[in-house]
């Protein structure tokens, strides 16, 4: 399993204490280290190479969302503050999530969750593993039909099933497979799941509209458990950097 690198910084002790408690319960976490300040964090964050800072806002010296513009590109941000206010303003920053104090574990747990699978996608966002492959072979009804990787645009699961739509005739492949058995197949470094039932290869993305993909007359929407790690994907593929609405 992989194992989060993480830091919490509040100058609160009680606060501070409580996350801290959090962390060393959950498997997947590990906490480098937690500090009163943010000042007292910026060493650490940037030569310890930490994944994941659980941050509060409301701070003398350096605030949280001051601090979020200044952590490497790669080190996300969870606030846990006492304040609703700033939650627009914190996501505009980055942050992958936003706790309300007081927090109890089982708010934590999900929001560590969360982080957990934006650090899967994004490995596999930029993963080249299986990026030379042309074709896939599915079976649909009796038949086993060849699909060159790129004619799919998108993926839909259907329970049970997958189906494949395809951008050179405009149809679609009905194959029995879960999304999830059809994704490990796929060129990681060309498709992203960007909702529980929808994986779409991003190269064959043409517009972007109110959280959603259109491909036609199609509107696939992009849920927020993948909007993070889509949203720095299309950030690092475009010339003028834009955000999805949230």
């Amino acid at each position: 399993m992989r194992r989060i690198r993480c830091c919490v910084i509040d100058d609160e002790p009680l606060a501070l204490e409580l996350i801290k408690s959090y962390v060393e319960r959950t498997p997947f976490l590990e906490l480098v280290n937690a500090f009163p300040s943010a000042s007292a964090a910026i060493k650490t964050i940037i030569e310890e190479d930490i994944d994941l800072v659980f941050l509060d806002i409301q701070m003398s010296e350096l605030n949280g969302t001051e601090f979020a513009k200044v952590v490497p590109p790669h080190c996300k941000v969870i606030f846990v503050t006492a304040f609703d206010k700033y939650a627009v303003e914190a996501f505009r920053v980055g942050a992958l999530d936003y706790l309300l104090k007081p927090v109890n574990y089982s708010e934590f747990i999900e929001s560590a969750n969360r982080a957990m699978r934006w650090f899967v996608i994004e490995e596999r966002a930029n993963s080249n593993q299986g990026s030379g492959l042309e074709s896939i072979i599915v079976k649909s009804e009796y038949k086993l039909i060849q699909i060159p990787v790129d004619d799919i645009l998108y993926i839909e699961g259907l329970k049970d099933y997958v189906k494949i739509y395809l951008e050179s005739t405009g149809t679609s492949v009905m194959s029995l497979m879960s999304l999830k058995t059809f994704e490990t197949g796929l060129p990681l470094s060309r498709f992203m799941r960007i909702h529980r039932s929808y994986i779409v290869q991003v190269s064959k993305i043409r517009l972007i509209e109110r959280n959603r993909i259109v491909f036609g007359k199609e509107y696939i929407p992009i849920s927020d458990t993948y909007k993070s790690a889509f949203n720095e994907y299309i950030t690092k593929h475009i010339l003028s950097p834009i955000k999805i609405e949230e």
